[in-house]
């Protein structure tokens, strides 16, 4: 079990990873889902010997409140299909908390709920900002959950250029579920996840 990180270099850390996932030529990445909302493609991680997945679309609202509902906060829960809880469980400065929440069984329960303790971090980026995060092997497990590992991931969020009302969201998700699961089960669950994301999210930021 570890203990809380250095919450300053640990971020520093993250965002460096999340850029340069973001400088990944196009050329490497594979489609694997397309929807009327998003693009998911995927590549060999570099962090295990699962995918990164990169999600693209674009949000029709400012890019403070996208990232509003996609970091920990109030809103997550409300409109994010997947997650069923959420606590902060340690907050630090300069926009860092750590927090602990869990997800539904997806494919029919073939993927049984998950837990995660991630730690988080929003800052700005060019024009718009980056929420980004990684678990942290942290504290107890809950009964009748397996606890997942999210490798760095995160979302970077911008304004259009021509449409400053509207925001192209560009996601890096690489998940390790954990636990035995087939691996296409993991590869169609995380293209649908993502996929959905986007759909949730629009639904959401119209209300």
């Amino acid at each position: 079990m570890e203990i809380l990180p250095d919450a300053a270099s640990l971020a520093t850390k993250l965002k460096n990873i999340l850029i340069q996932y973001h400088r990944i030529e196009d050329g490497e990445w594979r489609i694997a889902k397309k929807t009327k909302d998003a693009t998911v493609w995927r590549k060999p991680s570099e962090e295990f010997s699962g995918y990164l997945y990169k999600a693209q679309g674009v949000v029709e609202d400012i890019t403070n409140r996208v990232v509003d509902h996609i970091r920990p906060g109030p809103y997550r829960l409300d409109w994010d299909s997947l997650m069923t809880t959420m606590d902060i469980v340690e907050k630090f400065e300069e926009n860092c908390c750590v927090m602990r929440y869990t997800t539904a069984g997806q494919l029919w329960n073939i993927i049984s709920p998950r837990e995660f303790v991630d730690f988080s971090y929003t800052t700005q980026y060019e024009e718009g900002l980056l929420t980004c995060g990684v678990s942290l092997d942290y504290g107890e497990i809950r009964p009748n959950f397996v606890r997942g590992f999210n490798h760095p991931c995160g979302w970077f969020c911008v304004p259009l250029k021509d449409r400053p009302d509207q925001s192209l969201l560009t996601g890096f998700i690489q998940t390790e579920l954990r636990g035995m699961l087939p691996q296409s089960a993991v590869d169609t669950a995380m293209a649908s996840t993502l996929a959905n994301f986007y759909s949730d999210l629009r639904k959401a930021l119209k209300t």
